[in-house]
């Protein structure tokens, strides 16, 4: 009997643990035995009791790792509350999911859904629930006109690549979430797999700042579309885009910053949505361990709950807040200007993607755009329109581009500022800029009008804080790589 419990004792050591005896004769031929047994690592205990302060500390990684996927996921609910295709308060493209709304010319400064907007291009915006369904991205002929398409996940990181830089042809793409498995129909050029069950589509369409160009552009973009896969039935669709109907916004928009989209008192209730939308990056297993343990905590303890929320509020106030100030994050460049090297493609760059997303959310991949940011003048102070100041491109200095390039004035919540004459950037779309007697490029950035024979090259400014903001669309090996940079901001004695 004792020899029966012994060898069950003796088997279930052994199956407990996965063994392997491994030798191997080394090169002096000592024979090595190796022990290889492994035990299985396992999530976290979900049964032990932590401390107050640690799950305070989990709390504030958590909320700064998910800001911007939380703040992406709540404009995709806004948008599932949109009735049709349409104009958000008249200004900004609003459309149900897997479908597009396009605006017909620049985007109005009224706006306040997305910081640091450009008028430069003509936007359109859809997100796709692919969750839901596969989404048929419509691409029409341009020509020689620059575009682009911004394919993002839910955690703006891009995808697809569609643009001119990428000689991409007229045709139908199909956008899929991560676990689709359906047939491609006849007909379709490309299938591009989401990592993420939502998607952001952003076409960026360029025009000329004249009357001409304005009306030219409407035959082109009334040809992009976005649209359900059941849809599809091979034809390019059309749309008039210029008599979208005005509908109301279904969130609280302020007339300063951007709109709210993610909520300290939510976060929690809203997380779990998040996590089932976007599967761990590699890596990232342990992470979602640890923030499904803390989803459990909160969930059983409402006074651990309410404790955490608040640390939330102050993780707001103390991280996330001061990255709407370009001086205080990215890579820095000469004369106080700052960029970032890996837009839409962050990966596990938590706190580039986070920073981005407070301060000027769904920006380009760098070989589709280079962005430069500048909040202080060339002795490091802040930029104030009770100053006037010059920036001069020395001759065939402008930024290097295949496509476009521009410099745009924001405020210091990174919205347009209203001007006498309407004007909020000054670059490549501007036909009447006038270079100087030796080939330069100076612009003028005031909150006074120049001289009439200046007021071409005129950035008005507000009498308060302000940024600039450098924009190269398709930008060229040298701006990318950092040969080229962009000249000071100089302070007019």
């Amino acid at each position: 009997m004792r020899a029966i419990k012994l060898f069950i004792l003796i088997l279930l050591i052994t199956t407990s643990c996965k063994k392997e005896t491994i030798i191997n004769n080394d090169t002096a031929g000592t024979t090595v035995i190796e022990d290889t047994t492994s035990f299985a690592i396992k999530e976290p205990d979900t049964t032990v009791k932590v401390t107050e302060s640690y799950a305070k500390m989990l709390a504030r990684d958590t909320y700064f790792w998910a800001w911007p996927m939380v703040n992406i996921y709540n404009r995709r609910l806004a948008f599932k509350q949109a009735p049709k295709a349409g104009l958000m308060n008249g200004v900004l493209p609003f459309a149900p999911l897997n479908t597009l709304s396009m605006l017909h010319d620049y985007i109005e400064p009224e706006q306040r859904w997305v910081a640091c907007p450009n008028q430069d291009v003509v936007y359109g915006a859809a997100i796709a629930a692919l969750d839901e369904t596969p989404v048929v991205v419509q691409v029409p002929d341009f020509g020689s006109r620059f575009w682009v398409y911004q394919i993002v996940d839910l955690r703006t990181d891009s995808f697809a690549g569609l643009g001119k830089m990428y000689n991409t042809k007229p045709g139908f793409y199909l956008v899929t979430g991560p676990n689709w498995k359906g047939e491609v129909p006849k007909g379709i050029t490309k299938v591009f797999k989401s990592p993420t069950n939502t998607a952001f589509v952003v076409p960026r369409v360029f025009q000329d700042d004249n009357a001409q160009d304005r009306q030219a552009v409407q035959k082109v973009i009334n040809q992009i579309d976005v649209y359900p896969l059941d849809k599809f039935d091979g034809k390019m669709k059309q749309q008039d885009w210029s008599k979208l109907p005005k509908l109301e916004s279904p969130m609280k928009d302020g007339p300063g910053g951007e709109t709210k989209w993610v909520f300290p008192d939510k976060f929690f209730d809203e997380l779990p949505l998040v996590l089932k939308d976007a599967p761990p990056l590699p890596g990232e297993e342990a992470r979602y361990a640890q923030i499904k343990n803390l989803l459990a905590m909160v969930k059983k303890d409402p006074a651990l709950k309410k404790t955490l929320t608040e640390e939330l509020i102050k993780v707001e106030a103390e991280m996330i807040d001061p990255l709407l100030q370009f001086r205080n994050w990215g890579s820095p460049l000469s004369n106080h200007w700052t960029t970032v090297n890996n837009g839409a493609t962050f990966g596990t760059d938590y706190f580039a993607r986070t920073a981005v997303a407070k301060s000027n959310i769904l920006v380009n991949a760098a070989n589709e755009t280079k962005y430069l940011y500048q909040d202080l003048d060339a002795s490091g102070t802040r930029l104030n329109g009770a100053s006037k100041y010059t920036i001069t491109f020395l001759k065939g200095q402008t930024p290097p581009i295949e496509g476009f390039w521009s410099l745009t004035l924001y405020d210091e919540h990174h919205f347009f500022v209203p001007n006498e004459i309407k004007r909020y950037s000054l670059g490549t779309k501007n036909k009447t800029l006038k270079f100087n007697p030796d080939s330069s490029l100076t612009i003028y950035v005031q909150a006074s009008a120049p001289s009439a024979a200046l007021k071409d090259n005129w950035l008005p400014a507000p009498k308060t804080d302000f940024s600039l903001y450098l924009r190269a669309y398709w930008p060229k090996e040298e701006i990318i790589n950092g040969k080229w940079m962009p000249p000071a901001v100089e302070k007019v004695k």
